[in-house]
């Protein structure tokens, strides 16, 4: 660490010795310096004492120490970003009143606190000065303030900061400069209220990591009384502005009126936690907490008000919030569907014409979507063509691309080998019916004719499933009983064929007994019959639709955003900023809760996007929840175990990645594994530096809290389970950051970024089934208008128009990446840049992580590998970690930031 010259031995100047300018090494009078004390200015710098003394060893004919008792003059630069509307902006009296101070040079108050205390006093050692406005250009202020440091008051280890403004502030950094050794810098990137608001003072602590152990004496307390601030007591209702992490359940998805939804979290319904608000329990219903126009997220997980961070959650927000709203006044008839697949193609042609938004800004927030002709025009929601229609506009009809997007798609964290057959349900007969599955031994020899039976094609490893239908199941009668909707559970068989593309097999959807009828089901194939096509196609949109019901619920929100909460809640609340696995994991979890509320706010709320589009309706999280019980483990979001918990791949030690995949041409597994390994060999560097003895990871005891906190809170409704790891060595914790990184970073990128290129044409990915199969206890009248017009019966069975454009606004604005995306591994964090050995393992991720960038590139172009490559298909770039702004269908970012 960077740090004024102080020594602790006996004679008066210190060991390090510095070469004097020339004047004191040359000349006759040369002798008469040797052994004398005196004062001069090394490069401009305060004046300090030497002793002049001569090493023929070193060949240096004089040499200087600083004198212990010297001050160092200090000058500290204090960074801070204007916010929109905020600080720097904002009019009245206050505003005049800070302009005031500004002038005076009273508007930030800095006292620096030395890393020891003092030996004779035991107290801390401080240093105050205020800092005054000395510039602002390019979106940045700068506040200047000097200090004079005595020889002895040791290294810096913490800045008490106050802001002196009736305003809060964003602080970007402070650097203190006039150290020998050069600046101390605090990176803060934080917001400080004012003093008029809070009379506590923020404390920031130097880019230097410790463990608890090691933490400096005059340091233990600033850092256990920061995360004790960190925590709160559990009790109130949180205030904008404040900073406390804090765990509860989800009991603000409805209300009590006419919008009730079950707390999700606990006995009934097993739940990750979310950040606790407090704000009132409901009057009917005391279980249910009342929902706000504005969610409580901690201060610095928020980001929508400062200048270079806006634009991911502007343009969500404006999406949720000004243009949804605007196609809802347009698009009156909420049950319309599109009579016409040209009508479908017009929303990319000509677009949805919308009143003028109330709020021009709006405009701005979403280039994308909306356009006009001039300023007193109309807007219009005009939509990009998505990337895979424009190589393909009959892509989503073909077959052999239903079974690649299995494996290169939006969802590849479904298929799985099938390793029991015939196939049965779990559930309970006697409630839904005979549990042995519709597709028989026959149906499928029938499918793989010419290329083997079905026992050969089990044991080699070649059947595999999608399988929905024990989740879906309990749930069909309740869905339907709503408007709009309806439901089967449902299964869909692929076979692995010689070249390595998925051959799809069978649907089967299923009905339990309800209404005075016996269960019902059906198995659908391909077929070469014009009656047997079109059933086959509406069997599959049936099957998508549940595909991206578990897609958005399970694969995208529990497994990511849903569960990477209480990662971040733990680390605020258990480890310090000080500590190295927070600064690991701080950039995975920047603005991942200010995302989430805006979610419970509007797509994932009773009567939000989820539940207004998608076919599970009012019991979609619900739903989740189910999954979250029967599926999630944290162990298992561990891609290599993953993929060997679903069969796709088994274990072996001589395979590149450790595993070897059963579909070799897997793209997401292929890329996946790339990008798990250039993560864990980074995470393994971090962690063996810090933890070079095994026992320091059971003496740490903030890692340990942390770790403890994460099972038995955050996910508390599955804390008994036997499957979490221990962590008790370096490799355990490894393993455990290795998996909380791949969630954040690789997994969510897979299954986010290309929801547009693959659903943005919705025929693709239906998010809706609204009618029930024509096979189905058909009148004669509904069979014969299937007959009659099969593409009409598909067209009622897709979303309406209104669900369509709302969900495609949504994807598009999910899909984008904003200008000032962080991606994996391409900026180093300031306090890695610290230590010359991070440093350095940091130069080599990102060294590996543009070596996949060309092997993915390389994988795309190799015509051996048919789930990517080939005409019309979409390259696989879901996992190439750079991008460029925009909906580009690759990239991935450090953090789940939309």
């Amino acid at each position: 660490m960077l740090k004024p010259q102080v020594h602790n031995h006996q004679s008066h100047f210190p060991i390090s010795l510095i070469p004097l300018p020339k004047p004191f090494i040359h000349g006759k009078n040369q002798a008469s310096f040797l052994g004398q004390q005196s004062s001069f200015r090394l490069n401009n710098k305060a004046p300090i004492n030497v002793k002049v003394r001569f090493n023929p060893a070193r060949n240096i004919k004089a040499i200087a120490g600083v004198d212990a008792e010297q001050s160092v003059k200090v000058k500290g630069v204090v960074t801070v970003i204007p916010t929109v509307g905020g600080f720097l902006t904002n009019v009245g009296i206050e505003r005049g009143i800070d302009d005031i101070k500004d002038l005076f040079g009273k508007s930030i108050l800095l006292e620096l606190v030395s890393a020891e205390l003092d030996p004779k006093t035991g107290q801390e050692k401080i240093i105050k000065a205020y800092g005054h406005k000395s510039s602002q250009d390019n979106g940045e202020v700068k506040y200047e303030s000097e200090f004079e440091v005595p020889g002895k008051f040791g290294e810096i280890g913490a800045v008490y900061v106050e802001n002196e403004h009736h305003t809060e502030m964003y602080l970007k950094d402070i650097v203190l400069d006039g150290f020998p050794n050069g600046p101390v810098t605090f990176t803060c990137g934080s917001w400080v209220h004012s003093k008029f608001d809070n009379k506590q003072k923020r404390v920031f602590f130097t880019n230097k990591s410790y463990l608890p152990s090691q933490t400096p004496s005059a340091l233990k307390r600033l850092r256990e009384e920061e995360l004790v601030i960190l925590r709160g007591n559990g009790q109130g209702e949180r205030k904008t502005g404040e900073r406390i992490y804090d765990y509860d359940v989800y009991n603000d998805l409805g209300d009590d009126e006419d919008k009730v939804r079950p707390v999700l979290g606990g006995k009934d319904h097993p739940y990750p936690r979310r950040c606790r608000t407090g704000r009132p329990r409901c009057e009917k219903d005391a279980s249910f907490e009342t929902r706000s126009l504005q969610f409580y997220v901690p201060r610095d997980e928020e980001f929508a008000e400062v200048k270079q961070l806006t634009f991911s959650a502007k343009t969500l927000y404006s999406a949720l919030h000004a243009l949804l709203p605007s196609l809802e006044s347009v698009l009156i008839d909420s049950n319309l569907g599109f009579l016409l697949f040209s009508d479908i193609d017009q929303l990319f042609s000509e677009g949805v014409s919308l009143p003028p938004l109330q709020k021009p800004g709006f405009l701005q927030a979403l280039p994308r979507l909306l356009k006009t002709i001039s300023e007193k025009s109309d807007v219009f929601l005009n939509f990009e063509t998505p990337e895979s229609m424009n190589r393909d506009r009959f892509f989503w009809f073909r077959d052999e691309e239903f079974s690649r997007q299995t494996l290169a798609g939006l969802n590849p964290y479904c298929i799985q080998l099938i390793t029991e057959w015939p196939l049965k349900s779990k559930l309970d007969p006697s409630v839904y019916g005979p549990p042995e599955s519709a597709i028989t031994t026959e149906i499928i020899e029938r499918e793989i004719k010419g290329f083997m039976t079905v026992d050969e094609a089990i044991q080699q490893k070649k059947l595999f499933i999608i399988d929905y239908h024990d989740m879906l199941l309990p749930y069909v009668s309740k869905i339907r009983a709503l408007e709009g909707t309806t439901l089967y559970g449902s299964r869909a068989l692929f076979f692995l064929t010689p070249d390595g593309s998925l051959k799809p097999l069978a649907i089967e959807l299923v009905r339990p007994p309800m209404d005075d009828k016996p269960q019902w089901k059906e198995v659908y194939t391909p077929c070469w019959h014009s009656t047997g096509c079109w059933l086959w196609r509406l069997a599959k949109a049936h099957f998508l639709a549940h595909d991206s019901g578990y897609h958005q619920l399970v694969s995208h929100w529990l497994r990511t955003h849903c569960s990477t909460e209480p990662y971040i809640i733990a680390t605020n609340r258990q480890l310090s900023v000080m500590h190295p696995i927070y600064r690991l994991l701080h950039p995975h979890f920047r603005y991942t809760m200010e995302i989430n509320a805006l979610a419970r706010q509007l797509l994932i709320n009773a009567d939000g996007i989820i539940e207004s589009s998608f076919s599970p309706g009012k019991y979609s999280m619900e739903i989740s929840s189910v999954a979250y019980d029967q599926v999630w483990r944290f162990d298992y979001e561990a891609l290599p175990k993953d993929l060997i918990r679903r069969g796709v791949a088994v274990e072996d030690p001589t395979a590149p990645h450790g595993v070897r995949l059963i579909i070799e041409d897997y793209p997401f597994a292929n890329d996946g594994l790339l990008l798990w390994d250039a993560i864990k060999q980074w995470v393994s560097e971090y962690v063996n530096h810090y933890y070079p003895d095994p026992s320091l990871i059971q003496s740490d005891a903030e890692i340990q809290a942390w770790w403890t906190e994460i099972r038995t809170e955050g996910h508390a409704d599955k804390k008994d389970e036997p499957w979490w790891p221990e962590l008790k060595t370096p490799q355990d914790l490894i393993e455990i950051v290795t998996t909380i990184v791949w969630v954040t970073s690789g997994h969510h990128a897979a299954v986010n970024f290309g929801q547009y290129n693959y659903a943005g044409y919705f025929p693709n990915r239906p998010t809706i089934a609204r009618t029930k199969m024509p096979t189905e206890d058909p009148t004669d009248e509904e069979w014969k208008a299937f007959l009659d017009k099969p593409e009409v019966q598909l067209l009622r069975t897709f979303p309406t128009q209104l669900q369509a454009t709302k969900v495609m606004t949504v994807l598009d604005v999910l899909s984008n990446h904003s200008p000032d995306e962080e991606y994996l591994g391409e900026y180093m964090e300031a306090p890695w840049g610290e230590d010359p050995f991070i440093k350095a393992a940091f130069e080599k991720l990102n060294g590996r992580l543009k070596e996949i960038e060309g092997i993915i590139d390389e994988r795309n172009a190799n015509k051996k590998f048919v789930n990517r490559n080939g005409a019309g298909i979409t390259p696989y770039e879901l996992l190439k970690p750079f991008s460029g702004p925009g909906v580009t269908g690759k990239g991935v970012p450090y953090s789940i930031s939309i």
